[in-house]
């Protein structure tokens, strides 16, 4: 080492030994169960899980507890199912197979299809597993309470389409894992989402939900929107109640005219609350009068009303359906109950869909367990579609269809007469008015069973087509 680097060693820094150059690395840790992941997230689309599940235990405690909020419940389950729901098929084997799973003394349809559609509302979801048996292919259905849902998987590939429902641990840390029905073949899902459902191993289930959007994976309440409401309303009537209790209290307040402090304690002493019906004498130096609370409790009447109509108006319930008659009449009665057995029909519809989709897997499992094969593979696949049946929601008044239909009965006959209608648009325009009374008419059906009823009675009557009346034949044809 020279002089001058052992002159300027201390000013210089010592050089560290080369560190080799490293590139960053690592794995992403997906939380969610492996194979799967939901597309869009939870967002705000679904309720978070805690929220989902106060929003099923307040609704339930406020359809037990409030009177308006079981109304809100009952009164659709009551339009939907009080004449009784049938669940047929055009083949009379299969129709049998149905009547035997209505019937079944677990499944007992026509006691716990109200159960089912009452807790639809409230909860916005129904889970149902289903015990298959083995030997003729007969179904029975169980209950999974929706408070047990851990989660809803989806389709990766489409969010809509529910595979798989996974329940919340038990006491011993177990889930159960029920991959959803659908009445089709596994191919209707691509490679990957067979192979997530192959690993729901603990059976099969029915899952149906309300009140979602098409990326929500869970189902809502119908009183979801209105539960802060009908507490408040709840609150509101107890308090009218206190008042009301308030207002029939009362305080006798005495007047002693001229006394002095020690004068009004020695009276006040000596002072008892007279009974009912008795008598109380005293001279014009003191004076008694019952003083009662005025609460100013005028408005209270139209509060009461503006609040419920809210709560009716959010579940497109009117008025009068809650005891509330205000300034309806008959005529507007039946105009404002409109909306409200609109949105009947279409609970009603999806029922509908549901109890087909119900019957659709019991007559799918009885054929393999008979014949081994599918409704497609028949050769009228048709005969084996389930419907379900419901009563009409609401009486109609026949009296005027009658009358209509009487007076386009009329004017269709008129105009095919002059030429000015078609038989077949006649019997159309007729159809139309018949289908309010619950007859549905076939235009083209309808002219063939016509056609034939007139050859049938020219044959029995000798008239043979092509001659006039004197058994000459006619130059038309």
């Amino acid at each position: 080492m020279g002089l001058i680097d052992f002159m300027m060693r201390p000013f210089r820094k010592e050089q560290e030994p080369e560190t080799p150059m490293r590139e960053a690395a690592g794995q992403t840790i997906d939380g969610e169960e492996h194979g799967w992941r939901r597309l869009t997230g939870d967002g705000m689309r679904n309720l978070q899980p805690l929220t989902q599940s106060r929003m099923q235990e307040l609704a339930v405690y406020l359809w037990r507890t409030n009177m308006l909020a079981n109304r809100l419940i009952e009164l659709p389950v009551a339009y939907l199912l009080a004449e009784g729901v049938e669940l047929t098929a055009p083949d009379e084997e299969a129709k049998g197979w149905l009547d035997a799973f209505w019937r079944d003394p677990i499944n007992q349809m026509d006691i716990k299809l109200p159960k089912k559609v009452r807790e639809l509302a409230i909860f916005g979801e129904q889970c149902w597993p289903v015990f298959v048996n083995e030997m003729n292919g007969h179904v029975r259905l169980g209950y999974l309470d929706p408070a047990l849902i851990e989660t809803v998987v989806t389709d990766p590939d489409n969010i809509e389409q529910p595979i798989g429902v996974v329940t919340t641990k038990d006491k011993h840390g177990r889930t159960k894992r029920y991959r959803v029905i659908v009445n089709g073949p596994e191919e209707v899902f691509s490679q990957r989402t067979r192979e997530i459902r192959e690993t729901f191993e603990d059976g099969e289930c029915f899952y149906f939900a309300v009140n979602q959007l098409s990326s929500s994976t869970r189902g809502h309440s119908d009183m979801l929107a209105l539960l802060d409401w009908l507490d408040s309303y709840d609150t509101a009537m107890f308090g009218e109640l206190e008042r009301w209790d308030l207002l029939r209290a009362f305080i006798w307040d005495v007047t002693m005219k001229g006394a002095t402090e020690e004068e009004v304690n020695k009276r006040a002493s000596q002072i008892t609350v007279p009974n009912a019906g008795s008598v109380r004498v005293h001279n014009d130096a003191e004076e008694w009068k019952a003083e009662a609370p005025n609460l100013h409790s005028s408005d209270s009447d139209g509060l009461a009303r503006l609040f419920r109509n809210h709560i009716l108006g959010g579940s497109t319930l009117p008025e009068h359906w809650y005891g509330g008659g205000g300034d309806v009449n008959r005529a507007t009665a039946g105009e404002m109950g409109e909306p409200t057995v609109k949105i009947f029909t279409m609970r009603q519809r999806f029922w509908g869909y549901i109890l087909s989709e119900v019957g659709t897997f019991v007559i799918r499992q009885r054929l393999r367990a008979y014949y081994g094969a599918e409704p497609e593979a028949s050769d009228d696949p048709a005969v084996y579609v389930p419907e379900a049946r419901f009563p009409e929601l609401t009486s109609k008044d026949t009296s005027k269809f009658a009358t209509a239909l009487q007076q386009v009965v009329l004017a269709a006959a008129t105009a095919v007469d002059r030429g000015l209608l078609s038989e077949e648009t006649a019997l159309n325009l007729i159809g139309l008015v018949a289908s309010q009374l619950g007859l549905s008419i076939d235009p083209s059906a309808e002219l063939e069973r016509i056609r034939a009823e007139r050859t049938r009675k020219d044959e029995e009557d000798g008239f043979v087509p092509g001659e006039t009346g004197d058994g000459e034949t006619s130059d038309e044809q």
